[in-house]
């Protein structure tokens, strides 16, 4: 009996070693289910998933814990940690060309407390629901990157922060909730025109990257040396800077 009793104790120990060597404070709980989020989301954040439409129901749990359980801010202060050690490299010019682009969404601000509601990314893309929270104003700053782009304003950089919202819609809400959180002296905030609805993220952010690398017209000529999203289809296209910088966001996809 007592060797039976040894056995089994041991048998749950090895389960107790196996299960630990899988399972990270970021999965809401150690078993396959848990695994498998936690491969969802590196497959999205490298962008070998393109295209889902929201986040797995299963997977509910581990965003909601990633997003408010403190990995999330962890991983951002690492990723702009790498962007300023970037920075230091860079010479800045006297003739005020040298640029940097920021998205807004989850960039600049952040919509955790919005996505919230919205099961953190379970529940469908809602665009009347976007525009009303977005009108509120009340988006805060993400520390991490306000801290970056003070130290760029700082430094002489032209920060363009470019965003898909709707200009004639969001526009003044926009400016409005970035001045309250902090986000002043960039060079232009540039919002989606009426010529450019319709057109994927991809489309509209490289042809606005490509008026500003341009020579010609009051907004060209720059050396964009840094571009910053949450998306992928922030930083692809033409023109996407010296480099690129993607901040994590496991709640929306937009192409």
């Amino acid at each position: 009996m007592q060797r039976i009793w040894e056995l089994l104790v041991f048998l749950l120990f090895i389960k107790l070693v196996y299960t630990s060597a899988y399972w990270r404070p970021s999965d809401p709980f150690p078993d396959s289910s848990g695994r498998y989020c936690l491969s969802w989301r590196l497959a999205v954040e490298a962008n070998n998933v393109r295209a889902w439409r929201t986040v797995p129901t299963q997977c509910l749990p581990h965003v909601e814990n990633y997003m408010t359980g403190g990995q999330y801010e962890h991983d951002l202060n690492f990723i702009i940690e790498h962007i300023e050690s970037y920075i230091d490299t860079i010479q800045v010019s006297d003739d005020g060309l040298d640029a940097w682009i920021l998205d807004v969404d989850d960039t600049c601000i952040s919509n955790v407390l919005y996505y919230q509601g919205k099961r953190f990314g379970c529940d469908p893309f809602d665009p009347v629901g976007f525009r009303t929270w977005a009108l509120r104003r009340g988006c805060p700053a993400i520390p991490a990157v306000l801290r970056l782009f003070n130290n760029l304003v700082d430094r002489g950089f032209k920060v363009f922060l470019v965003t898909g919202r709707d200009e004639e819609t969001l526009g003044q809400a926009t400016l409005d909730n970035l001045h309250r959180q902090g986000f002043i002296g960039y060079e232009k905030l540039i919002l989606r025109s009426a010529e450019y609805r319709g057109q994927s993220a991809v489309a509209y952010k490289s042809e606005i990257r490509s008026q500003l690398e341009g020579g010609g017209g009051e907004d060209g000529g720059y050396r964009i040396w840094g571009n910053v999203g949450d998306q992928w289809s922030d930083l692809e296209g033409n023109c996407t800077g010296n480099r690129t910088f993607k901040l994590p966001n496991p709640m929306y996809f937009v192409p």
